[in-house]
């Protein structure tokens, strides 16, 4: 790509990619709404220069579901439909891509565990729902 190397990740993502998923929440890096994966590792991307990732992969939460091979859902999306997890939705892609990476290293996270590795901010407070839902993900293949 054709950008400055110094233009954060989030925007080459939604503005030269045309990736929307992928959410600017504060810009400082502090909520996750923008959080990718970065040669498998949890990133906020807001804060991240394009020119520091150009040799890695990078994947999105539309590039999720494509990771396990089967084109749909991975197990993370699906468990957000089965518990119910979204209220307004907003922070949920970055949510999502903080535990799908979480769980790839941890797949039984005890709730401290998860705690202190996904400080995604959701101001809905459906914390309760995301430990019900990873929970149920216990020892998942992702």
């Amino acid at each position: 790509m054709d950008v400055e190397p110094d233009a954060p990740l989030l925007w080459v993502i939604r503005d030269e990619l045309n990736l929307t998923g992928t959410k600017f929440g504060c810009g400082i890096a502090a909520c996750g709404a923008c959080t990718v994966h970065v040669d498998g590792e949890a990133i906020r991307s807001c804060q991240v220069p394009v020119g520091t990732v150009a040799d890695k992969q990078i994947t999105t939460i539309e590039g999720i579901s494509q990771e396990n091979g089967s084109g749909g859902l991975n197990a993370v999306q699906q468990a957000w439909i089965d518990h119910q997890v979204p209220q307004c939705g907003y922070c949920q892609s970055g949510m999502i891509m903080a535990v799908t990476a979480l769980l790839k290293k941890n797949p039984k996270p005890s709730d401290e565990e998860l705690g202190a590795a996904v400080t995604n901010i959701c101001r809905c407070g459906t914390y309760p729902r995301i430990r019900k839902a990873v929970r149920s993900l216990a020892g998942a293949k992702l």
